[in-house]
């Protein structure tokens, strides 16, 4: 399908499925290499990172773990700006080598929280791993060590991310076609 309609919406494929997995591996093969002997622990941020996780820690072959948090600052197509800690961290962050772990990087103010919170936890390092980073629409600045593919300013969906909770499930990255 090169177009698909998701509620009154219409977008277009932009990334396939085959493309990203490239990115994925070229990213985790990083990882492998830089992480090597440190056993991160990768945080996966719920819900839209959950398929680029999914994919990435396959690609791991170094001593690691996963665990999850979730965090909300979407509403439709535009983030609310207020970022809310829904489920938590349970596990010992001290002196460890974290790897955060999110599927798109806009304004970086959730990314900014997030590094605050985890950095009262006194972990070793904490590093940033993104399936997507929007270049032009960070308001701060962040070290991104890992970012699989720079994209313009754009809404997508797919490969994990949604519009309005659909969409998550679509293999390829499709962009909102202006009507």
């Amino acid at each position: 399908m090169s177009t698909i309609k998701i509620h009154d919406k219409t977008f277009r494929i932009s990334y396939t499925e085959k493309e990203i997995l490239e990115h994925v591996k070229a990213v985790a093969d990083r990882l492998n290499k830089d992480m090597a002997g440190k056993k991160p622990l990768f945080l996966a941020v719920l819900n839209g990172s959950f398929i680029f996780a999914a994919d990435l820690l396959r690609m791991i072959d170094i001593p690691c773990e996963i665990s999850f948090v979730k965090l909300a600052s979407y509403q439709g197509t535009m983030s609310t700006g207020k970022i809310k800690e829904v489920i938590g961290i349970n596990e010992d962050l001290t002196g460890r080598t974290i790897v955060i772990v999110e599927d798109i990087v806009e304004s970086g103010l959730t990314m900014k929280r997030m590094l605050e919170s985890l950095g009262t936890r006194n972990p070793a390092s904490i590093h940033i791993c993104t399936l997507l980073l929007k270049p032009e629409k960070l308001k701060v600045d962040l070290n991104i060590e890992y970012a699989a593919m720079e994209i313009p300013n754009d809404f997508i969906v797919g490969y994990g991310l949604d519009y309005d909770q659909e969409g998550r499930n679509l293999r390829d990255i499709y962009t909102l076609v202006e009507e």
